[in-house]
């Protein structure tokens, strides 16, 4: 088990790696016996309805990573003109057999940290699927808090489809309201130690609701919540047909405009997106969404600007996609493959690349388990994202984005 370089505080007292991390575990504190509710009776009349999406606690809902990070370490960043972040989904190890595999990502994420800070990532936004099956907190120590105790950084996240579902015995009588746990150790009201840590410090997050923005120097994240169908996300009620609100959605399309008019008034920032469910996949198991996809794009037509890059889980395995959108190209990547379990592309899909409606699958999907690094560097004129997967067997990804004109200025492709 990797320790990081010196232990941090945040402006309010946030803890976030233990003083003398232990080493990995090899078994389960409380095994997980969840499989059982997936033929529950409440589940199987609810698995294909969308969960009611909690209202923020602030409107918008917003978070500074000023009031979150520590001062000096941001100062170093910010005096460095970069900053760098680490970026997966579906952590989550429900198995023994997924341990090891959950371990060797958050295992290396750490060693990332063991830099100076001001290059080192200064937190980890988590792309959904912390917990499975149902985010249990039951299960948080387990699958978040033990295989995270020695990264000493801030982590954020939006839910995963399994974060916000929920079972019951009865038809109509869930056990727990949807994302219950999750509310409780990513959007507290004030940071504190979790009862689901089980002893160790890492602090809950607050952050003002589960669809939020992360200003941070150089860079804002768009995190959405695509709610809990196993399939396509869902962010809307796309014209009547989910019984949510639009509310995201008009979010979504506000939140660009004020970082277009940002950047116009000189702020100089990368823009992300990050959502759960993604909008396309040759994944065997879940695929795309062309309704979500339809959705983001009305809000980018609304704001009059497009995101720089796309991050997704849900699907476990790492795959990368370039779109052009008004002559920028953007890419679209595909990271559920935080430990979970491996999932391989559908049958027949030919070599890449290859296009996929609108999208174009630049290499080949990689079935490992691995994470993202993406680093903007405002230390140029124009400004550059580059994205770096890295694989704990060793494959790699990379691209980079010139931030001024929108077009890919490099890309690793195999072969």
């Amino acid at each position: 088990m990797a320790t990081s370089v010196g232990k941090l505080n945040g402006p309010a007292g946030q803890l976030f790696a233990d003083p003398a991390p232990t080493p990995d575990e090899a078994s389960f504190q409380v095994d997980n016996d969840s499989d059982e509710y997936y033929n529950s009776v409440y589940f199987e009349q609810h698995k294909d309805q969308v969960q009611p999406v909690p209202s923020p606690r602030a409107t918008p809902p917003r978070l500074d990573l000023a009031s979150v990070l520590d001062a000096d370490v941001l100062a170093a960043v910010t005096a460095s003109g970069r900053i760098s972040f680490h970026a997966v989904g579906d952590t989550g190890a429900s198995e023994s057999s997924s341990i090891a595999r959950e371990a060797a990502v958050a295992d290396a994420m750490v060693e990332d940290l063991s830099v100076a800070p001001a290059s080192a990532p200064a937190f980890f936004f988590h792309l959904g699927d912390v917990v499975y099956n149902f985010g249990e907190g039951r299960y948080y120590y387990d699958q978040f808090y033990e295989p995270f105790r020695g990264y000493d950084r801030p982590i954020f996240a939006i839910p995963g489809n399994h974060d916000g579902m929920v079972f019951g015995n009865a038809s109509d009588t869930p056990n727990t309201e949807t994302l219950t746990a999750f509310l409780r150790n990513f959007c507290a009201a004030s940071p504190g130690p979790s009862p689901d840590a089980a002893g160790l410090v890492r602090s809950t997050m607050t952050q003002p609701g589960v669809y939020f923005t992360l200003d941070a120097p150089f860079v804002s994240i768009v995190g959405l919540y695509t709610n809990v169908l196993h399939g396509p996300g869902v962010i809307s009620s796309q014209g009547g047909n989910y019984p949510i609100g639009d509310e995201q959605l008009q979010f979504l399309a506000s939140e660009l405009k004020r970082l277009k008019q940002q950047r116009a008034g000189g702020d100089r920032r990368a823009i992300i997106l990050a959502c759960h469910h993604p909008p396309v996949s040759v994944d065997a198991m879940h695929g795309g969404g062309t309704g979500l996809s339809r959705d983001l794009d009305t809000a980018f037509s609304e704001a009059g600007v497009v995101p720089d890059a796309v991050l997704s889980g849900h699907a476990h395995l790492y795959q990368r996609y370039t779109r052009v959108h008004d002559d920028r190209q953007i890419p679209y990547l595909v990271a559920g493959s935080g430990g979970f379990a491996a999932q391989p592309p559908q049958p027949g899909v030919p070599p890449a690349p290859v296009t996929v409606g609108d999208f174009t699958l630049v290499r080949d999907p990689i079935i490992e388990f691995g994470y993202l690094t993406l680093t903007v560097d405002m230390t140029t004129e124009s400004g550059k994202l580059a994205i770096r997967w890295s694989g704990t067997r060793g494959s790699a990804d990379a691209v980079t984005v010139d931030l001024g004109s929108g077009r890919i200025a490099s890309q690793r492709i195999p072969g």
